[in-house]
């Protein structure tokens, strides 16, 4: 037997006695995200040992008087284990913590203009990555997700994707790709939509994507990742060469998902 295999099995025999999920709970907690609809019983299954095994090894800390409940670290787990589905729990070392706060919060960073000089940016975020440290969230805009379903919308994805991008060193909208995929392929195509997103903003037009998109390549990613998982029709139909790219990289098709799942109904 590859001992790495039997290293494998056995972390993850573990954290299912931890972390138990009960089918009932798990049938319930996954028909109730938006984003998990259309997945077969095998990638449900596979699913819940990447969450049980996420739940093992980050830490979930509410701050500011929140406290998190079981279902609500499970929604969390659930929605961020799903880009890396089919990647694997390794794209997501290196970290430990996720912090979430209950509300919007807000971040002072510098910034330093054309002539060097340094001063604080403030902003107001549902949302942020940090290179090797904690992944923080807003609950607010999590249940906000949840309860809308609103295409292009998901904090937890958006976040996670900056933490994929980063493993190549920073967040530039360039994450470690495949071996049998072309790193010209994928720059030359969200290079083409980003600009096409910023040219649209420019002249007043219909985005088709969230036009905060269109503030950096790393941000562009991001929100791409969000409407590749809640909005894939959308995607497809607006940056069709985006989407096939997504799909090589996240290894799943989400719209064949949903094509599928509305056959069988």
């Amino acid at each position: 037997m590859n001992p790495f295999h039997w290293w494998g099995r056995w972390r993850l025999r573990r954290a299912l006695a931890r972390h138990p999920l009960p089918a009932a709970e798990w049938h319930r907690l996954t028909g109730g995200i938006g984003c998990l609809h259309g997945l077969s019983a095998e990638e449900k299954a596979r699913l819940r040992e990447r969450v049980a095994v996420f739940l093992e090894h980050k830490t979930l800390n509410g701050v500011q008087g929140l406290e998190l409940t079981r279902t609500m670290r499970l929604q969390i787990a659930a929605q961020a284990c799903l880009p890396i589905l089919n990647l694997g729990l390794d794209y997501y070392a290196g970290w430990h913590e996720v912090v979430v706060y209950p509300d919007s919060f807000r971040v002072r960073h510098p910034i330093s203009d054309d002539s060097g000089v340094v001063s604080e940016h403030e902003q107001i975020l549902s949302g942020e990555a940090w290179q090797q440290g904690p992944l923080i969230l807003a609950w607010s805009d999590i249940q906000r997700d949840l309860d809308h379903h609103e295409p292009g919308s998901n904090v937890i994805i958006h976040e996670f994707a900056h933490k994929l991008d980063m493993l190549n060193g920073r967040a530039n909208g360039m994450p470690p790709l495949h071996a049998d995929m072309q790193p010209k392929a994928w720059s030359d195509t969200l290079s083409a939509a980003y600009q096409a997103l910023q040219d649209r903003l420019e002249h007043h037009q219909r985005a088709g994507i969230n036009p905060y998109g269109a503030t950096s390549p790393a941000e562009f990613f991001a929100v791409l990742s969000e409407y590749f998982f809640t909005a894939p029709h959308q995607l497809l139909h607006d940056c069709p060469e985006v989407y096939h790219q997504l799909r090589q990289y996240y290894r799943q098709d989400p719209l064949a998902r949903l094509n599928h799942e509305a056959r069988v109904q």
